[in-house]
């Protein structure tokens, strides 16, 4: 019994540990990995306009976005680029201003980002603004799948 209980032991340890016994790799395994960030960039001083632009940009993500929110493949961050250990955020995407930024990563890498710029021209309509976001969003996310 105690020669059974070796042997299927050493069994369980083999087959744990090797390529042959492993479960194969589900062909999607490249894009799990892919998630696209929503970056809302401002500094310290922050006036209504500017508030609401994140409100919104906040809004879009967390209404239209939510299984993809829920599951990582989307997150949203609101970031101050005066704060220390932000900054190099200026300089990574040009930044002049209040600025919308969409980042995709895969593995831990970013491959691509977009500006998106007519959220100063949409501040003052929250429904365009939410629609641009969303749409703007919705045609980003295809890479990451």
């Amino acid at each position: 019994m105690r020669k059974i209980i070796q042997v299927l032991a050493a069994v369980a340890v083999i087959s744990a540990v090797s390529p042959a016994f492993a479960q194969p790799k589900a062909e999607t395994d490249a894009k799990d990995s892919a998630k696209v960030i929503v970056y809302y960039f401002h500094d310290s001083f922050r006036c209504y306009t500017c508030n609401n632009m994140e409100k919104y940009s906040r809004e879009a993500v967390e209404t239209n976005f939510k299984k993809k929110l829920a599951s990582g493949k989307i997150e949203f961050k609101a970031v101050n680029v005066e704060e220390q250990g932000n900054e190099h955020f200026i300089k990574d995407y040009n930044l002049y201003t209040k600025s919308l930024i969409l980042s995709l990563v895969i593995d831990g890498k970013e491959v691509k980002s977009k500006n998106l710029d007519k959220i100063w021209q949409l501040a003052r309509n929250k429904k365009k603004f939410i629609n641009y976001v969303t749409g703007e969003i919705k045609t980003f996310i295809k890479d990451a799948h």
